[in-house]
């Protein structure tokens, strides 16, 4: 009798299951469609932004540009501007390219999800090319800067609240083969190969002759202080 009941609960445990399959598959691709919604909008917003910026960078050169101290405060400006990733550059550097394991490596012990990059690898990367004397770096086609977040939500792996897609491709403007080397040597180039050797994830790095690479979101005055005068 007691065998019988548990064989009764068990089967219609496994129905619920069954039937509630369906429901969450349809939930999880409503969310996908809702952050592929969400992107397009933020990209969109993002493009208006930009080309709002440069009109209002131009002004700004020109009504600077009516004096001699004027034309001194925008070159200032303008070489703040680049260390703050605020202006696009082009010029040699490195194409690094990293992606999910296709096998499991070693240590995965057969768990794909062991040979998934993940927000720590990517963050290892930027800043070990930062370290290696990039001059500039951009993930995915989006450039970053001091204040940029690299984080995760889910499996997702996200730049500055925005959602990556893989393979991730980062850019790193500077001399190859210097930084390259110093790249290879120093933790980060070690821990990449670990992540290849251990857990089978991708990853190519290649010189590149020339490249561009855009200027960061608008970025903010966050502090101001008075050079003289009444404030």
């Amino acid at each position: 009798m007691a065998l019988g009941l548990v064989g009764v609960l068990l089967a219609a445990a496994g129905v619920q299951a069954n039937a509630a399959k369906p429901a969450v598959v349809q939930r999880r691709l409503d969310l996908v469609d809702r952050i592929h919604v969400q992107t397009q909008r933020y990209d969109a917003v993002t493009k208006d932004l930009a080309a709002l910026q440069a009109q209002v960078d131009e002004l700004k050169s020109t009504a600077l540009g009516a004096s001699g101290a004027g034309q001194a405060l925008d070159a200032q400006i303008s070489a703040l501007a680049m260390v703050a990733a605020g202006l696009p550059v082009s010029g040699p550097g490195l194409r690094l390219t990293l992606d999910d394991a296709l096998t499991p490596g070693p240590g995965a012990a057969g768990d794909p999800a062991l040979g998934r990059v993940l927000d720590r690898d990517l963050q290892m990367v930027v800043n070990g090319l930062w370290a290696a004397g990039a001059e500039a770096v951009s993930v995915n086609g989006q450039r970053l800067s001091a204040l940029s977040a690299i984080r995760s939500a889910g499996y997702a792996i996200l730049v500055d609240y925005r959602p990556l897609t893989r393979p991730y491709v980062v850019l790193a403007i500077g001399d190859p083969r210097s930084i390259q080397a110093s790249f290879a040597a120093g933790a980060a180039g070690r821990g990449l190969r670990t992540l290849s050797q251990t857990y089978g994830v991708q990853y190519l790095v290649e010189g590149v002759d020339l490249q561009s690479l855009p200027a960061a979101p608008a970025y903010a005055l966050r502090y101001a202080t008075t050079t003289g005068g009444s404030p």
